[in-house]
């Protein structure tokens, strides 16, 4: 950057800042530092240190961490920071649902200890210029003469701290240029504040505003759609986009029977689009959430597809995932000593480092499994109290597991698991923004077990998917969440999962209103606008939330998009019409994840004066199907018919032998 605006203006760019808001911060307090009592080689704590600090302030007041974590506290006082409070100035009612209101006291606390070991975390940096710049006029009005002209990129994205600091720097000259784009300001959840941009010309009068609508990277079509969808938003400035590029194709929409139709039709289009020359490498499906990657993962990996997943890790390598697996391992083989090794204190049942080595030791000595260990143990005094307690638990808790796996089936008998080892409370429990996405993933993983027959052929598939390891293909398809896409763009992409609930997404609705639907909106506005070629949008009617089948709703941002830059197909239909205009969004309601299985898979669909289940058939007619047609099911793949008795259909699966099954479930091939 530096070089490209020397080149610019033709001459070296000496004594000019150029950088990030906090390395420009970090410059100004190093030259101040003493003004609020630091010296002027502080040291920038990085996240390991900051929460290293933090346990230390728990545990100082006695505070129990595994209740009230280090990274959930961490993330509160980050947040206030974000919006430029210092421990005076944030009330006494915010942060009160931690540690039992004691937030505000460790806070105090935590920033009392930055100053006596002369450090600053990376919040700091922002916030300590905002009390130097308010403090001392003096300083502020060097800085002001010394920046003549600001000039900021991605104004959308600012944060509170930010934008104030701006504000008090650009009140000299008032020479401020900001570029953003209202509608991409998708980074609330991480302290963005849209509302910076939208009050600009507020904050300057006389202001002059400068619309950058022609755009340069897709059709007329995607643009068409894509603002009409943002134009339902009431918060924004408006804009309306142009290009000089040809229509192009309408973006798609397309309505499917299920998760694991939308993987298998995005995959078979995909493919095509392979075999008519496109780029992988410029392919993109773009999800809301990460453990939407999960389907269209295996099926890309059953298909030979090459992908990338970025900014996420791969489903099945997911800390939350490889724990409920390795639970799975130990009912398979008793003797996997890695699988047993790895949950057998998670969550926590008061087994440490010295009760693991004598499980390791009576292993080596007797030839065994440290399952068979942890049994002889348990049966002598070597242990004792809690620790013996918790071991004869666990070991009690998986047989009782081992003969379940025989009678049940397996998304009851993972259930049945995370509840009883406690696994899926510990994270209810947990407060850190990670946990919420955790649940959703063991979610998914419950779902998918619906798919397999047996533990061993699901196990097996696992290690499969496993060992499919990232290629060193340059040429992959790109599999991402939409948040990590902004700023990207792709030829093709496509974007699953429009369904209410899902996107817009029930936690962001339950916690933001209608500030989070805006935004959702936006996010939906982002992903479109991807696309240079084509954009295809899908939903399925269908999905399988903790191993049992709920019926979905299109996503309000479906019936959103206009019909002359949108071709809609569906392979569904409803007892409801599920885009008219005046469903009542409003009131339709996803459970919230991770509660209890008696509340789990199924959408309370609320309106005033009317209650109704949507309840999605496929088109196929039983009269559709005749003995000998080849059909395609979800489970047991592709086969031939043998027998028809109404809707029930006697199928030879290539794979899976005679099966009866619902021709609603199959489809002809």
């Amino acid at each position: 950057m530096k070089d490209r605006v020397e080149r610019l203006v033709r001459r070296p760019m000496e004594g000019w800042y150029l950088g990030t808001f906090h390395s420009i911060a970090a410059r100004v307090l190093r030259k101040h530092a003493e003004l609020v009592g630091l010296k002027s080689n502080f040291t920038i704590l990085d996240t390991d240190d900051q929460l290293r600090l933090l346990k230390q302030g728990l545990e100082a007041h006695d505070i129990d961490e595994k209740r009230w974590p280090a990274r959930s506290l961490g993330a509160i006082i980050n947040r206030w920071k974000d919006r430029g409070l210092a421990p005076d100035q944030v009330t006494d009612t915010e942060g009160s649902d931690f540690a039992n209101g004691r937030t505000l006291e460790l806070y105090h606390d935590y920033q009392e200890r930055l100053r006596s070991l002369n450090a600053a975390d990376f919040g700091d940096l922002l916030m300590h210029n905002l009390t130097l710049f308010s403090n001392d006029k003096g300083v502020l009005r060097e800085y002001q003469d010394r920046f003549r002209f600001i000039l900021v990129d991605e104004y959308q994205d600012t944060n509170v701290s930010q934008y104030l600091w701006l504000r008090l720097l650009a009140q000299g000259h008032r020479n401020i240029c900001c570029v953003g784009d209202d509608d991409q300001s998708i980074y609330a959840w991480r302290g963005a504040e849209v509302g910076n941009i939208l009050r600009f010309e507020k904050d300057f009068p006389g202001a002059q505003v400068i619309r950058l609508e022609r755009n340069y990277r897709s059709t007329s079509h995607i643009l068409g759609a894509a603002s009409d969808l943002i134009a339902h938003n009431r918060d924004r400035l408006g804009k309306t986009l142009w290009t000089e590029s040809n229509e192009g194709e309408k973006v798609t929409v397309h309505g499917l029977w299920d998760g694991e139709a939308e993987a298998r039709v995005i995959g078979e289009h995909i493919e095509t689009e392979r075999g008519d020359g496109q780029a992988l490498n410029d392919i993109a499906v773009l999800v809301r959430a990460g453990h939407q990657t999960r389907p269209f993962e295996e099926r890309f990996i059953q298909i030979g597809l090459p992908y990338r997943v970025i900014g996420v890790m791969r489903f099945y390598e997911r800390l939350e995932i490889r724990d409920a697996i390795a639970y799975l391992r130990v009912i398979s083989q008793e003797d996997d000593d890695l699988a047993f090794e790895r949950i057998i204190n998670r969550p926590k049942r008061g087994i440490g480092v010295t009760s693991l080595q004598k499980l390791h030791v009576v292993s080596r000595a007797n030839g065994c499994s440290l399952m068979a260990a942890a049994r002889d143990l348990t049966d002598s005094d070597e242990l004792r109290g809690a620790t013996r307690t918790g071991l004869a638990n666990l070991i009690s808790h998986f047989d009782r597991w081992r003969n379940l796996s025989a009678v049940e089936a397996l998304p009851s008998l993972i259930q049945t698991i995370l509840d009883d080892s406690g696994y899926l409370e510990m994270w209810r429990k947990d407060r850190s923004i990670q946990a919420p996405g955790r649940l959703e993933n063991l979610n998914e993983l419950i779902g998918a077990l619906d798919e397999f027959e047996t533990l061993d052929s699901f196990l097996e598939h696992i290690s499969l998917v496993m060992d499919n390891a990232e290629t060193e293909d340059s040429d992959m398809v790109n599999v991402m969440t939409l948040h990590g896409a902004k700023g990207l763009e792709f030829d093709s992409v496509y974007l699953p999962g429009w369904e209410e609930g899902l996107f817009p997404h029930q936690r962001a609705l339950d916690e933001g209103g209608l500030h989070a639907l805006e935004e959702e909106r936006r996010l939906a506005y982002v992903g479109l606008t991807r696309a240079r070629q084509r954009a295809i949008v899908s939903y399925a009617a269908n999905r399988n939330l903790f191993g049992k089948w709920s019926s979905e709703l299109p996503s309000r941002f479906v019936s959103e998009l206009p019909e002359e830059h949108v071709a809609r197909t569906s392979e569904i239909n409803t007892t409801a019409d599920l885009t008219e205009p005046d469903l009542d969004y409003q009131n339709i309601h996803r459970p919230d994840i991770g509660r209890r299985r008696s509340n789990w898979g199924r959408y309370a669909i609320r309106q005033r004066n009317r209650t109704y289940e949507t309840i999605a058939v496929e088109n196929h007619a039983p009269g559709t199907f005749q003995i000998g047609k080849r059909i395609f099911h979800q489970k047991f793949g592709y086969g031939k018919i043998t027998d028809i008795d109404g809707n029930k259909l006697e199928v030879s699966f290539e794979k899976a032998g005679l099966k009866k099954v619902m021709g609603s479930y199959v489809e002809p091939a």
